[in-house]
Formats: C-alpha cells, sequence, structure tokens
C-alpha cells in the first residue's frame, strides 16, 4: 500500500482528469488525497478520495484583465499555497504532480525523500519530432524543437522563482531546484492521438488518457431539451475568460442562427450565453453523459475537453485561444475529426458557421471521429499508473 497525494492546483482541466485516475489508485489498495481549492472539494469526496483544501487563486482574475500579468497572479496565489503543500506532502509515500505544480512536487520530494512522479497532460519532455505543446506545439523543425522543450524544462523554476524559493527555505533546501533528465514523467495522453516520440527516454511514456470520475447527474431541462428534436451543436469555451467576450459571443449566438440548428450553450467561466427557442445555455454538465448525445462541438481545445470530444466520437470545431490549446487544435485537424481550427482571435459567425456546418454535413469527420473512439475504448491509461507507483515505492521501500 503506498498513500498517494496528488497535488492539483489549478482550472477544472489541471484537477479533474485526475479524479478517475486517484478512485483507479484507490481501488488498487492505495490511499489517495488530493489537494486542490476548495470549490474542487466536493467532486473529489465523491470520488471516494480524501481532500486537502489549498488557498483558492480565483482563475477569472488570472485570466481576465488586469495590471499584474497572468503568470505574477498564478505565481501570488502558489505562494499562499506554500505551507498547505508542505503539511499535505508530508503524509505521501508518492507524489502525482501535474506540470502545473511539477517545481513544487519536487522539491517537497527532495525534502521527504520520496518519489515524484510528472503526470502531464501535454507533450512535455523534449523531443526533436514535437516543440512544447505550451508553446503552440507548432513544428519547428528537429533541433529547434528540441531546444524549444529544453527551455521549456528550465522555465518553471523561474516562472515560480518566489513561491519555490520559499518552499524550498521553509524545507531547509539548500541551493536552487535542478530538473531531472531522467524524471518519471507519465503523459495522460493516448498514443493513438500523438505518437511518443522515438527519441524519448524510456522514463517518458504515453499512457493513455484518464477519464474524469462524476456522479452529477444532467439537469431535467437539459434531458428534456435534448428529446425534444435532433441531435444539437454543443458550444463550450470552458474556463477560458477571454479579454473580447462580448464580441466572440456575438459570434457564436450569430454563427448558431445561421446553421439553423439546435445548440446547447455553456456558460463556463466566460459567461457564454445564447437566446432563441433552439437554443439552451447550461452551467457545467459531465462530457462523458453530453458529448455522445451531441451532433458536433465548438470548443476551446484544452486537453481534457479534447480528450474528451474524441471519446464520445463526435466531429469538433476547435476555436483555441492560448497555451497548449493551439497544438489540440491542430491535432484534431490532423486526425481528421475537425475541418479545421479558428483562432479566437479571428472567430466570425460567418467563418464558425460554415465550419459546423461542414463538420457536421460532411460524413468523413463523424465516421473518423467514431473510429477513434472505438480504438480508445480498448485503453487503460490507469494502469500503467497503477504499475509505475507500486514499482517506485517498493524500490524506495527496499532502500
Amino acid at each position: 500500500m503506498a498513500r498517494v497525494v496528488v497535488l492539483a492546483s489549478g482550472s477544472d482541466g489541471d484537477v479533474l482528469p485526475y479524479l478517475g485516475l486517484g478512485r483507479r489508485l484507490a481501488g488498487a489498495g492505495h490511499p489517495v488525497t488530493v489537494a486542490a481549492v476548495a470549490r474542487f472539494g466536493e467532486a473529489i469526496t465523491a470520488a471516494g478520495l480524501g481532500f486537502h483544501p489549498l488557498s483558492s487563486v480565483d482563475p477569472r482574475a488570472v485570466t481576465a484583465n488586469s495590471r499584474k500579468s497572468p503568470m505574477r497572479l498564478l505565481a501570488d496565489g502558489l505562494r499562499e499555497q506554500v505551507p498547505e503543500m508542505i503539511n499535505v506532502a508530508g503524509q505521501a509515500d508518492v507524489l502525482l504532480c501535474p506540470m502545473s505544480t511539477l517545481v513544487f512536487g519536487n522539491s517537497l520530494a527532495e525534502a521527504y525523500g520520496i518519489p515524484c512522479v510528472a503526470l502531464p497532460l501535454q507533450p512535455a519532455a523534449p523531443t526533436r519530432e514535437l516543440s512544447p505543446a505550451l508553446f503552440g506545439g507548432r513544428d519547428l523543425g528537429p533541433w529547434l524543437n528540441r531546444k524549444a522543450g529544453e527551455l521549456f524544462v528550465h522555465l518553471g523554476p523561474r516562472m515560480f522563482a518566489k513561491p519555490l524559493a520559499e518552499l524550498r527555505s521553509r524545507l531547509g533546501l539548500k541551493g536552487k531546484l535542478t530538473p531531472d533528465p531522467g524524471q518519471r514523467m507519465l503523459h495522460g495522453i493516448s498514443p493513438l492521438v500523438v505518437p511518443r516520440p522515438r527519441d524519448w527516454r524510456p522514463e517518458q511514456e504515453l499512457t493513455g488518457f484518464w477519464w474524469p470520475y462524476s456522479t452529477a447527474e444532467p439537469p431535467g431541462e437539459l434531458v428534456g431539451f435534448l428529446d425534444d428534436g435532433p441531435a444539437p451543436v454543443y458550444v463550450s469555451f470552458g474556463s477560458v475568460v477571454a479579454r473580447q467576450a462580448g464580441k466572440q459571443q456575438q459570434a457564436v449566438a450569430e454563427a448558431i442562427r445561421r446553421t439553423g440548428m439546435r445548440a446547447i450553450v455553456h456558460s463556463g467561466w466566460g459567461d457564454l450565453t445564447a437566446s432563441g427557442d433552439t437554443v439552451l445555455t447550461v452551467g457545467h454538465v459531465p462530457h462523458e453523459w453530453l458529448l455522445p448525445r451531441v451532433a458536433a462541438v465548438v470548443h476551446h481545445a484544452s486537453a481534457g475537453t479534447t480528450a474528451a470530444v474524441l471519446r464520445a466520437g463526435v466531429p469538433s470545431v476547435p476555436v483555441p485561444f492560448s497555451h497548449d490549446q493551439p497544438f489540440w487544435a491542430r491535432r484534431l485537424v490532423d486526425l481528421g475529426t475537425a475541418p479545421g481550427a479558428i483562432p479566437a482571435r479571428g472567430l466570425t459567425a460567418a467563418g464558425l458557421a460554415a465550419k459546423i456546418t461542414e463538420a457536421v454535413g460532411v460524413p468523413s469527420y463523424t465516421e473518423r471521429a467514431a473510429a477513434i473512439a472505438a480504438d480508445l475504448r480498448h485503453e487503460d491509461g490507469a494502469a500503467r499508473v497503477i504499475e509505475v507507483v507500486e514499482e517506485i515505492t517498493e524500490k524506495a521501500a527496499a532502500g
């Protein structure tokens, strides 16, 4: 038995995929505690996992207009979480960390003498075959791809220098954190979607996707709407709070009108809405329930939403805003499940309506999406994480 702590500070996409993974680990006999901000507490405990609250970092403040840069706001919030991370890590035999908390997890592991495993949801290890997904993933050529990846690895300690320095000081650690090129890095990504780079080290793996766990019931109004007519298009920009939200909302509403389709619009953090007899605006709804029931999905192409769309087997229209979203949008187009991506800054009603019509009207997108979904059903990404956790904790216990 290994006591597992997941440091999952961040937004929905930084937390929810680890709940299904945590439940699988707990089912294998390893008690799991997830450290996250308070609003995730109910979902974490509903999954049968321990919950350790972290001080809240308001993601709306991070992404909305501010005098401080988003990275400065994130660093300020993480600094508040330092004592709480130290406390919860002291209860662990192994730490599991998304990229958002990895530099802190590695320092905690150093102080407590326990293993730390990186669990990225984007390709994060340097390679000649891909540039860093968080830089947009555009192919820069083999040499520059690798160099950009190495730069990204070293950016973490620099971006969060102040909270990291405070954590290391409190732990009594000397010097700066040095990235370990041999660190175990288990990516929650399907190799069917992103082929494993051939120049990765053996410790750098693609396990397959990890799926969120949810017991939430869909609202009756939504169930009735779906039953009342043909499958609608679903529009969601998730936790994105855009600075041109008003303009983008108008484009979405007009695009829906032009297609003549029924639509479900997820309000999300940006309070996206649309009106009309054939449009329903909803709050959070579990993707695993809703997406297989729609005709197509317009989305921001985050890692979690991209995985959910592929699992559902429906075509999509990605509208990437920033970070790794252009990378995932490009993957959907290359896989043949999307007719093209529309960068958020160039979103127009005419362009979006045309892409929705194409995604729904050209059979090859639906056929390709269904084929990928069928293949994904045979994957078990959590199983490999369980194997590694058991392997490294047994090795650590043996000394």
